[in-house]
């Protein structure tokens, strides 16, 4: 199932058929993608999050086809999440290794929501946006998954994450920089809330 989304996310990200697809399919195929590299403990994750959040938001043709693209990201990513860890994380090796060479990371993401892909076309959105509000950085993320998908013992089996992000604390470093006047959100680290 994984290498029929990545497939399909190559396409998107690789030819003029991204451009043709439905909105809604977009974001059903980055939750999907999303779903594998939480599940798998991907370091690069919560850039791809942003990410994705990022092109649907960036995409919308209107505010409500917007919400509904979210809902559909967001269920697709659970979906595939518990799938996941009811194949008892089959692959995730090869799984991680795929999701963090996606030509995804390659994307600039401007504050104002503007993104630059990979193959050089320019999104804007069309209603600006601050981009460092789309997507809070959680170090417990994945915790927090696991933990919604353990509440009811009585029908799964539980799941304990172990990789070396979540023993180490370890962090996305921030990287980017500053590109005429405006900011450069390259990892999600590099984004703050201001109080």
């Amino acid at each position: 199932m994984f290498r029929s989304v990545m497939i399909l996310m190559l396409l998107f990200l690789a030819t003029p058929a991204g451009a043709q697809m439905a909105y809604e399919d977009e974001a059903r195929a980055l939750g999907a993608v999303a779903g594998q590299g939480l599940a798998c403990g991907s370091a690069k994750y919560d850039t791809f999050e942003l990410l994705a959040r990022a092109i649907i938001l960036t995409k919308s043709p209107s505010d409500a086809l917007q919400d509904k693209a979210l809902r559909i990201f967001t269920e697709e990513k659970a979906d595939v999440f518990v799938s996941k860890q009811l194949d008892n994380f089959a692959d995730c090796a090869g799984i991680v290794s795929r999701f963090d060479a996606q030509d995804i990371f390659k994307a600039t993401l401007y504050a104002d929501g503007t993104i630059k892909m990979p193959d050089g076309q320019v999104l804007t959105p069309r209603v600006p946006y601050d981009a460092s509000m789309i997507y809070d950085r959680n170090s417990n993320v994945r915790r927090r998954a696991a933990a919604i998908y353990n509440r009811d013992t009585s029908r799964v089996r539980k799941v304990e994450f172990k990789d070396a992000s979540m023993q180490a604390g370890n962090q996305i470093k921030p990287a980017g920089a500053s590109v005429g006047s405006q900011r450069v959100l390259s990892t999600p680290a590099r984004i703050s809330r201001q109080k």
